[in-house]
């Protein structure tokens, strides 16, 4: 972290995320999450593919949305689902510097394969446990929206 010319430390610049899933629970245990440990984030949340493409192109009724800093994608979703998101957005010239965390309940290897070779930045399976979720979905948060010269790597291998 870099200080000012004074000395002092700058507070953490605040991410702009944006959260595709249709669970609503799913929703809120990730809203919670961020709260609970205060991250420096502001949650922006669409329930299917569709809203996000629209979002994420400023079309109605996402106008004046920000471009976002991080996207956390679902991958089974109703209308248009998170495969064909993280597709759309790493073959936009526009979004495809986005970084992209694939957060879902599958850890079949099939979609994590699919996922990495669409350009996902990242794959985190969704935890069971309220406790190992409260971590899973910060530890990735801060670090992974700005921008890593590293590779990116399934949250199995990162432990």
């Amino acid at each position: 972290m870099s200080g000012s010319p004074g000395g002092s430390l700058s507070s953490p610049a605040v991410r702009e995320v944006l959260l595709v899933d249709d669970d609503a629970a799913d929703a809120a245990l990730i809203t919670d999450a961020f709260e609970v440990r205060q991250a420096p984030v502001r949650l922006h949340h669409v329930v299917d593919g569709g809203q996000a493409l629209a979002f994420l192109r400023r079309q109605p009724p996402y106008a004046d949305a920000v471009r976002p800093d991080l996207i956390l994608l679902d991958l089974n979703m109703p209308r248009v689902d998170g495969r064909q998101v993280l597709a759309e957005v790493k073959t936009d010239e526009q979004l495809k510097t986005i970084p992209v965390v694939v957060f879902t309940t599958s850890a079949d290897a099939t979609d994590i394969g699919a996922s990495y070779a669409a350009h996902a930045n990242a794959y985190v399976t969704k935890p069971l446990d309220l406790d190992d979720f409260d971590g899973s979905s910060l530890r990735f948060t801060t670090s992974t929206a700005a921008p890593s010269p590293c590779p990116a790597r399934r949250r199995a291998d990162m432990r």
